[in-house]
């Protein structure tokens, strides 16, 4: 479509005296303002136009002299299209754009019995994939911002667990040589063992003769 308005361009312009011609991108919903320059140096009834697709081109709206009232086209809405002119400038302006409105508008000025072209105007509307396109870079980058907090936060995580799990050696052999000393001194403070029985009398003889001796 772009190729075809170039060339509608040409061919309006080289049926003209003068031509002007550039493009404009805007987001959908946006609100637009299209100019040509006043070529009449006599008021003059002055038109905007739109090709779209191939088609001829369509009336968009009219009127005579910077002091004219315009009037609109069929299927162009004073609600949404509003033509407006001084003495130097043709305005257009166009609210809240969508992918219908994209095309080539030009102005014509009715001179000597012939409609002569003034600057034509290439309008593109961004579609939803050239939106996301545009917000890529953006959204990549608070990406990558997400990524490396989570990444320290994982990192500081695992370093605090590492910390509550692992027990430093020094502490496991200071507590080894703890529980050695508890079990010697608890061996030494058991209970004696029993006498085997020609060891208890053995003892009483002694007992025995302990007691003989004190007699004498």
């Amino acid at each position: 479509m772009g190729n075809f308005m170039q060339i509608t361009a040409i061919l309006l312009c080289s049926q003209s005296w003068i031509c002007e011609s550039l493009t404009v991108e805007v987001d959908p919903g946006e609100d637009i303002t299209l100019f040509c320059s006043n070529i009449s140096s006599s008021p003059t009834q002055t038109d905007w136009f739109r090709v779209i697709n191939g088609t001829k081109p369509s009336c968009i709206s009219s009127m005579y002299g910077p002091e004219g009232e315009p009037s609109y086209c069929h299927g162009f809405q004073s609600e949404k299209f509003n033509m407006s002119s001084n003495v130097t400038t043709v305005f257009l302006h166009i609210k809240q754009v969508d992918l219908m409105d994209s095309g080539l508008y030009f102005c014509g000025f009715y001179i000597k019995k012939h409609t002569v072209v003034g600057s034509a105007t290439e309008l593109i509307i961004k579609e939803a994939a050239d939106q996301l396109m545009d917000l890529m870079p953006g959204i990549l980058g608070a990406l990558t911002a997400l990524l490396s907090v989570t990444v320290v936060v994982l990192a500081v995580k695992n370093r605090r667990l590492e910390r509550g799990t692992n027990v430093d050696p020094d502490d496991l052999n200071y507590a080894a040589l703890s529980f050695q000393a508890k079990a010697k001194k608890s061996h030494r403070s058991g209970p004696q063992r029993e006498l085997e029985p020609h060891e208890a009398t053995g003892t009483a003889a002694d007992n025995k003769t302990d007691s003989i001796t004190l007699i004498y």
